[in-house]
C-alpha cells in the first residue's frame, strides 16, 4: 500500500492512529523498541481489544517484510498528532 502526499493525511484510520500513538506513549518512537511494543500490544489485545487481524484490516501489518509500510504509518500517525 503506497500513499501520495495528499492522500496521507486522510488515509490513516483514526483507530489505527490511536493504536500507534498508544504504543508510542508506552514505549517511545525509537525503533525497534516501538515495533516490539506494537507486536506485544497486538498480541495481548491491550488496545481496545485489537489484535493482529483487526489491525491488518485497518491497514497495519506487523510482518517483518512490511516494515517499510509500518514505519511510514508510524511517521504519519505521529505527524498528525503533532499537528493537533
Amino acid at each position: 500500500m503506497r500513499f501520495t502526499l495528499s492522500e496521507d493525511m486522510n488515509s490513516l484510520d483514526p483507530q489505527l492512529r490511536d493504536f500507534i500513538l498508544f504504543c508510542v506513549e508506552r514505549r517511545g518512537k525509537d525503533w525497534p523498541a516501538l515495533y516490539d511494543e506494537m507486536a506485544r500490544v497486538a498480541g495481548q489485545r491491550l488496545f481496545r481489544g485489537l489484535g493482529y487481524m483487526e489491525l491488518k484490516k485497518l491497514g497495519l501489518s506487523l510482518r517483518l517484510n512490511g516494515l517499510d509500510e509500518t514505519i511510514h504509518l508510524v511517521k504519519q500517525a505521529t505527524a498528525q498528532d503533532q499537528q493537533v
